[in-house]
Formats: structure tokens, C-alpha cells, sequence
């Protein structure tokens, strides 16, 4: 078994989990990828966070800042929630409170950001594999000279301890949203009304920054709703309400069943 080694960093209000695989210490170019990874999030943080009173979008929310002072990260983001509404048919919404939260955006695009601190490593046989965990949701990479395959267990919403599937990733994202990770905060942005589960939507992408997105996408829209699916730029991923679960994959549903969990 290859060398590994984890790192772990309170970012975001929850933690984020860095596992390295083909390097046995956080030293030289590989220690300065990981302090750089979690610097990113923690940058980012700053910047997008709701619940810092010094970020740039609460200083924006209450006046305190001009748009012309802004970081730009923040309109990069604002011209991508606004294309994810129109795509989502306002599934997805960062403006329904009458003021700009990407909250359900920016983990992920901030991971996927902060995972490509490791690109020299993964093209130059520097490390052979990288995950990056922000709670819970990941973003994968293996190097194109390894075999590594990443296995992602799914937890069943309802059933602790126990898997409701189980995906293999080599260079890709797994994300999920659902009332059990946000509880209360998963809000239908066209109703204005508390999702009240329980609902769980896991996604399978690229990247972070489209299965985090989509996956709360498919959460607000619940399993009796797959009219996003085709437009969804997504490989597979799985919808969950109350003992009844929708998989799909490639922009179609491929199966639909009762409950079945996997020990």
C-alpha cells in the first residue's frame, strides 16, 4: 500500500479533510500544497461567508461596502448562480432573500479551486492521489500514472451506520445534500418554504463545483421531480425521500426502488 498521510483544518464552519496518497509526510513541495489548499478555503471564506459580520458579502448585504470595492471572486460567483437559476428552472436561487447567498454554490467551487494546488504534484509523480473533504462532500483526483480508484460509501439518510450505495471515482466529485446535512437550511427558493424531509440527493461530476450545486438542486426538487436531470451537466447520482430512492445516470433515470441499505 502506498505511502499516505491525512490533514485536517477547521474551514467553513465545519472541517475539512486533506488525504494525501504516494507521500508518507507533510514536507517540502507536498506540505507547501497542502498549506496553500487550506489557505485557499480559509480565503475564500472570508470573502463568501454569511455568517462573519467582516466578510465581503455581509458588508455588501448591509451597505457597508461598494460593489466597485468587491473582490472579484464575488462576481465570478454571482454570474454563475445566476446561470445555475435559469438552468435549474430557480430550483437553485443564491437571490430569493432579496440579496445575494451563495451559500449553496461556494464550497464546492472553492474546493475544486483549492484541490488545484495540487496539480504539479499529480502531473509531475509528486504524490499519486488527493482528496479534498469539506464536509462531507469531495472532490477526487488520481494522477494519470496511477491506478488508484477512489470508493465512496453513500450513507443511507436514515439508517445510521449503513450505506444506501457505494461509487467509484478516479478523477471526479461526490456531493449530497439533503435535509440530514442541512436540516432546516435547505429552503425551496421558488416556495420560500423549509424542505421537511427527510430527502437526501447525492451527485456524481467532474467537479465539486457542479455536483455540490446539482446535488441541492435534486434535494429541493425531491424524488417526484427529475425535469432538471437532462439539462444537469452530471455523470450518476441518486435521490432519496422517505424509503424510496431514483438513480440516473447520463441525463436519464436507469432504476427506481424501495429501500435497500448496504451493511
Amino acid at each position: 500500500m502506498s505511502a499516505a498521510f491525512t490533514v485536517t483544518a477547521p474551514v467553513m464552519g465545519t472541517v475539512a479533510s486533506i488525504t494525501v496518497l504516494g507521500a508518507a509526510r507533510r514536507d517540502g513541495d507536498v506540505g507547501a500544497a497542502v498549506s496553500a489548499c487550506i489557505q485557499r478555503l480559509r480565503d475564500d471564506e472570508r470573502v463568501f461567508s454569511t455568517y462573519r459580520d467582516d466578510s465581503d458579502i455581509s458588508r455588501l448585504r448591509d451597505e457597508e461596502l461598494e460593489l466597485g470595492a468587491i473582490d472579484p471572486r464575488v462576481a465570478e460567483v454571482a454570474e454563475r448562480c445566476r446561470d445555475l437559476r435559469e438552468r435549474s428552472g430557480g430550483r437553485f436561487d443564491a437571490h430569493w432573500r432579496g440579496w445575494f447567498d451563495p451559500t449553496g454554490y461556494v464550497k464546492g467551487w472553492s474546493t475544486d479551486a483549492a484541490a488545484q494546488a495540487f496539480d504539479a504534484l499529480l502531473e509531475n509523480g509528486g504524490i499519486e492521489a488527493v482528496g479534498v473533504n469539506v464536509g462531507g462532500d469531495m472532490r477526487l483526483r488520481t494522477a494519470a500514472t496511477s491506478s488508484h480508484v477512489w470508493r465512496v460509501g453513500i450513507a443511507h439518510p436514515t439508517h445510521e451506520g449503513e450505506l444506501l450505495a457505494t461509487v467509484e471515482v478516479v478523477d471526479g466529485a461526490v456531493a449530497t445534500s439533503g435535509t440530514a446535512e442541512r436540516g432546516a437550511h435547505l429552503i425551496d427558493p421558488r416556495t420560500g418554504v423549509h424542505l421537511a424531509g427527510p430527502v437526501s440527493a447525492t451527485v456524481i461530476a467532474d467537479d465539486l463545483t457542479t455536483a455540490d450545486a446539482w446535488a441541492t438542486v435534486a434535494a429541493i426538487a425531491g424524488i417526484d421531480d427529475l425535469e432538471w436531470l437532462p439539462v444537469a451537466p452530471v455523470a450518476s447520482g441518486i435521490v432519496w425521500e422517505h424509503g424510496r430512492s431514483r438513480r440516473f445516470a447520463g441525463g436519464i433515470e436507469v432504476s427506481a426502488f424501495r429501500d435497500t441499505v448496504v451493511g
